[in-house]
């Protein structure tokens, strides 16, 4: 398996070759041999999420996401897909949506998380047949988050948070009503419907995500540890952090069915080729979303950079 510095290094000789799409290049080149050694479909879904320096809209799973995987999903003719996925999350609605576009497509899914898939990537990957992890891989609590415009600009807000600050806010004006002035700027930046969609959304999340592992993960299999596993996902007191990272250990724990990474050699190398080929884009260009198939078909989000 190429490193990362050489993954960067044969990009670079492309570049230098005149290639001008040789981040494209070169990350379809290990997308097609991944395909080729699974015999599988392949799917790559990854945003800019980890830089933290991309707008929260472009990063997050929404709906305009479905067109990218309408591109990417045009051409492909096997059943079973591979979907490596690298996201922080996004909106429920939109991950139903994609959930039930790939499901009429592909009769078997395997999600594949080389780095991390958290909040409604979590939701997205318990909608698989199975998921691949390695020793470095993580999900996360699935309460949903909500993208606003804030004093202090856009803002990803995870639901329990909002919850959270609104019953310390009641608690304390109960005992100290003069504290209403300092609560108030925080509090005034929500509108009042918020607080019944945070309570809608979570309910919302926990249930996608049950009846997904029973549909497919634990078809036919009863619904005791699909319960069971909805319902630690999305208990924010198991966390205390929506950002909490859950990793393969803590994954298979909790009842999820896990394939480790790590057990096939061939396989995991290029997984993690095809991966960090995709994510030198972000770190070196302006994208922020790519979703790519190992044909070339592939949907990519840019953003102007304030570098």
């Amino acid at each position: 398996m190429p490193t990362w510095g050489q993954l960067l290094e044969e990009i670079r000789s492309q570049i230098q070759a005149g290639d001008q799409q040789a981040f494209d290049t070169v990350r379809n080149k290990y997308l097609k041999e991944l395909s080729s050694f699974t015999g599988r479909d392949t799917i790559i879904y990854a945003t800019r999420w980890t830089s933290g320096d991309a707008p929260p809209n472009l990063v997050s799973i929404n709906d305009e996401d479905i067109h990218a995987f309408m591109e990417a999903i045009s051409g492909l003719k096997c059943k079973d897909l591979d979907l490596i996925i690298h996201t922080g999350g996004g909106s429920a609605e939109a991950t139903d949506a994609i959930v039930s576009y790939l499901r009429q497509k592909f009769k078997h899914i395997r999600i594949i998380i080389p780095q991390a898939a958290m909040s409604a990537g979590t939701m997205l990957a318990c909608s698989a047949d199975i998921i691949v992890m390695g020793k470095q891989s993580s999900i996360g609590p699935i309460d949903p988050q909500f993208i606003l415009q804030t004093a202090v600009g856009v803002q990803s807000i995870p639901a329990h948070a909002i919850l959270e600050q609104f019953k310390r806010a009641q608690e304390d004006c109960s005992t100290n009503p003069k504290n209403l002035n300092s609560w108030l700027p925080m509090l005034s930046q929500y509108g009042p419907a918020l607080l019944v969609r945070c309570q809608d959304q979570i309910d919302f999340g926990k249930e996608l995500v049950g009846d997904w592992l029973k549909s497919f993960m634990f078809k036919d299999e009863g619904d005791e540890i699909p319960d069971k596993i909805a319902e630690y996902l999305s208990n924010h007191g198991n966390f205390k952090t929506h950002g909490k990272h859950i990793n393969i250990i803590k994954a298979m724990e909790i009842g999820l069915k896990i394939e480790q990474l790590e057990s096939n050699q061939d396989f995991q190398d290029k997984v993690l080729s095809a991966f960090h080929a995709t994510m030198h884009s972000f770190g070196s260009t302006n994208t922020a979303k790519i979703i790519a198939n190992q044909n070339g078909n592939c949907y990519i989000k840019q953003f102007k950079s304030v570098r």
